[in-house]
């Protein structure tokens, strides 16, 4: 198990001040070195930021404010930013000039809460994806943009990390591997949740157990792990390759469903501090045995929101055809918001649609965490 991101959440001060970032990069960066002291690879160092609508100006201001908060992120050592989200469907068209002017800025759109469906913030969500996959090639922009529903802030994970309240930290990691190992050793699905919960248990704690030191000695609140189990591009550490382990057969085909809600189940009952998402991630770039499934079509989108709702977070680095309408992302966005709102949990949409290509055809992608699958149809 890595450390996939130690997440530095705080209410920045507009104008940007270079003290208040310089700060938080200290404490964030102490913090990647007590990790590393202690044992582990610590792959990222982030911060991320109050509803960026809460300090927008104009147009021209927050492209300026975003500009000087990358200069000071790379000046002090930290991997990306997060300006959060935004409620307004008029601010939405900024969210293409600020990726467009940035490299290391994400963000997001909360289209629903609990209990009701922004339509308008959907359908202008839907047309900003589609503009931004037109920024590079490969419609790689959209990694750095996703829509979220019913999503509280304090998650550790990009893109739906947002911040609210005195200043504060998570841990999120990348711990697939783990639940490779347990069901490895498991077999079978009777067996899946006592080897999984008696492994991640073990480790969590040690993290805990640190971020607790940590959070004594600087007087930063510690807000806890993000215990989802997110994925890695080895194959021997793939979470489809170890749903495969049970015995049910492939990823995507039946028996999946039920894999999923164990995993789940299993994490959410853990008795440590949790924060954030806390489901299973299924995404299809970021996993090297989900992109094989993909490839070989074993499950499909429709399939993927199924998972979503015993598990998941929603669809992420979902590839799909360049010609995609502005109306099929907006359905798609609904159909995820209504399993948001029924079964009131947190769900995310990273959806990327890439010029030039067709469902069927292979990504191209040169990114060192991806995977390259096949397109989706939708």
């Amino acid at each position: 198990m890595k450390i996939r991101t130690i997440t530095t959440g705080f209410n920045l001060e507009a104008p940007v001040k270079e003290k208040q970032i310089r700060q938080l990069a200290d404490f964030t960066n102490n913090s990647k070195e007590t990790f590393e002291s202690n044992g582990y690879a610590v792959q990222t160092v982030r911060v991320a930021t109050q509803p960026w609508e809460e300090y927008f100006e104009s147009k021209n201001q927050i492209i300026r404010l975003v500009k000087k908060l990358e200069t000071l992120v790379h000046k002090y050592s930290l991997d990306y930013f997060n300006i959060g989200t935004t409620f307004d469907p008029k601010l939405i068209p900024v969210i293409y000039d600020m990726i467009q002017n940035t490299s290391v800025m994400f963000c997001t759109t909360l289209v629903s809460d609990s209990k009701t469906i922004n339509y308008t913030l959907a359908r202008q969500t839907a047309k900003v994806m589609k503009r931004l996959s037109t920024i590079q090639e490969d419609g790689f922009a959209n990694l750095r943009f996703a829509a979220i529903f019913n999503t509280e802030p304090g998650s550790p994970f990009y893109p739906a990390a947002y911040h609210k309240g005195p200043t504060s930290f998570a841990i999120g990691t990348e711990n697939s591997d783990l639940v490779y190992k347990a069901f490895s050793e498991a077999k079978t699905i009777e067996k899946a949740a006592h080897f999984l919960k008696k492994i991640l248990l073990k480790e969590f704690k040690k993290i805990e157990n640190i971020a607790e030191q940590i959070s004594k000695k600087e007087k930063i609140q510690y807000d806890g792990i993000d215990v989802s189990i997110a994925t890695s591009i080895k194959p021997d550490e793939s979470i489809a390759y170890a749903f495969e382990k049970l015995g049910l057969g492939k990823f995507g085909e039946v028996g999946t469903l039920t894999i999923a809600r164990v995993i789940t189940e299993t994490i959410r009952n853990l008795d440590i501090k949790k924060c954030g998402y806390s489901g299973l991630m299924l995404p299809v770039l970021e996993d090297y045995g989900l992109a094989k499934r993909n490839t070989e079509e074993t499950y499909n989108l429709t399939d993927l929101l199924l998972y979503s709702s015993v598990c998941g977070t929603g669809l992420d680095t979902i590839p799909l055809p360049g010609d995609v309408s502005e109306d099929k992302l907006y359905a798609l966005l609904l159909d995820i918001a209504s399993l948001a709102i029924k079964l009131n949990k947190p769900l995310s949409a990273r959806l990327m649609p890439i010029p030039h290509k067709k469902a069927g055809e292979i990504t191209g992608y040169t990114f060192e965490y991806f995977v390259n699958s096949k397109i989706m149809k939708i």
